[in-house]
């Protein structure tokens, strides 16, 4: 990679891009974490047990599903220059199959999950290709601390998005029909698509611009693809990190999306408590991934990846013993300290081993590593909880993704993760 930029980003440049951030987290923090998915554990599904089990297959299914389409498609965004005319048609898609979730009740199990799978998806795709402009607007000095500006800012974003969540549950809006609840997927999809904007105006197009029909994008994007997998060991560092990440992020996929769903049948908090513990997470994610992008510039991104994943461990047992909500949101706070600098440091860190003409592929085997395990965490989930009916148990067995994930980000070197990158050795 090269040690700058080929075009310098401005500071609007950058901001813009961070905002994408605040813009995306909402859907994240609302439908996949807080709100849409107790409401189709507790009311859309015939009982909570059945509907949690419902809600791991649903994340199981937009897992295998983005794993298969982003390697190509970042590939196919780097053939032909245009990531911001496929991250445009991703928000688009996402926007609207969010806004669709405001007319699922109760009997709508088949068709909610179907429109939920649809939105994650397309969710996805779009961080795959946000993240592939991560090379072009930071040099390797600033990387950790602008990919930790815009994981705080998004954590921001979902912070506010939470807040008028949460007096739209209180009493702003009527509970008849559980209109509150589902009108906040409309909060997410118009939060989502206005907040997106700055980097569809602001940001500038670096990569060369082709006219192709779409099936020379096709092939380009399955050449390319197969390219890196015939060079891999060029990237062997990356694909170390890749491996790594493969785990440790099954286990925070895992734990983000069953949060809600596992405080309402352990604890028995109603929505409007999970909004509040949602807050709190996102005020110290907030803070704690602008704070650690400092910390990482200076001690290095594995050792920053380390460090949250000794703690995540840590935390995950306490939620799993918990034996009062008090303990829980000791654990949840504890857990938002440490997953904002774990995925801002993954994503600066891949970022740092990346030629600069392979953004959007690496980027799309960045998606593809986060999302084809992230089978196995709710499938594990979904069997304990089916084989002995306790939530407790199914949260302990996701500790195993962050321990194996910890053993093998110890056999990545990142000094020559780097070196490798600005060689450029690799076709």
């Amino acid at each position: 990679m090269d040690p700058q930029p080929r075009d310098p980003a401005t500071r609007r440049e950058i901001v813009s891009w961070a905002m994408y951030d605040f813009a995306n987290s909402a859907f994240t923090t609302l439908i996949v974490t807080f709100i849409f998915s107790k409401y189709f554990a507790e009311v859309i599904a015939p009982d909570p047990t059945e509907g949690a089990i419902w809600w791991t297959r649903a994340i199981q299914v937009s897992a295998v599903t983005v794993a298969l389409m982003t390697l190509v498609l970042g590939a196919m965004a780097d053939f032909g220059g245009r990531k911001k005319g496929f991250l445009f048609a991703a928000t688009l898609t996402c926007v609207l199959a969010t806004a669709s979730l405001f007319w699922m009740r109760p009997g709508h199990v088949w068709i909610a999950a179907g429109v939920f799978i649809v939105a994650n998806v397309a969710y996805e795709v779009t961080q795959a290709l946000y993240n592939a402009f991560l090379p072009e607007i930071a040099d390797e000095e600033h990387m950790g601390r602008i990919s930790g500006f815009g994981w705080g800012l998004g954590y921001f974003g979902g912070l506010l998005c939470l807040a008028l969540a949460l007096g739209m549950v209180t009493g702003w809006i009527p509970s008849t029909d559980h209109l509150d609840v589902r009108a906040t997927n409309l909060l997410v999809a118009g939060w989502f698509f206005m907040f997106s904007i700055p980097i569809f105006v602001f940001l500038r197009r670096r990569q060369p611009r082709r006219s192709a029909p779409l099936s020379t994008y096709v092939r380009s994007g399955f050449t390319r693809v197969g390219d890196t997998f015939r060079h891999l060991r060029g990237y062997r560092e990356a694909l170390k990190l890749l491996i790594a990440r493969l785990v440790y992020n099954d286990g925070l996929v895992t734990v983000f999306s069953m949060a809600a769903i596992y405080a309402g049948a352990v604890f028995g908090m109603d929505t409007s408590e999970v909004l509040m513990l949602g807050i709190v997470v996102n005020v110290v994610a907030g803070v704690s991934a602008m704070a650690f992008g400092f910390v990482n510039d200076r001690i290095g991104g594995v050792k920053t990846i380390g460090v949250t994943l000794v703690v995540l461990i840590a935390t995950t047992l306490l939620a799993m013993w918990a034996p009062s909500r008090t303990w829980f949101w000791v654990s949840a706070v504890l857990l938002g300290l440490m997953v904002g600098p774990n995925q801002a440091a993954s994503r600066s860190l891949l970022a740092s081993f990346i030629p600069a003409h392979k953004q959007g592929e690496l980027f799309g085997f960045y998606a593809f590593s986060g999302k084809l395990a992230s089978v196995l965490g709710p499938l594990t989930y979904g069997v304990v909880l089916g084989a002995t009916g306790h939530h407790r148990w199914a949260m302990g067995s996701i500790i195993v993704f962050f321990v194996v994930g910890l053993s093998l980000l110890a056999l990545v070197d990142e000094r020559e993760g780097q070196r490798l990158a600005s060689g450029g050795n690799t076709g």
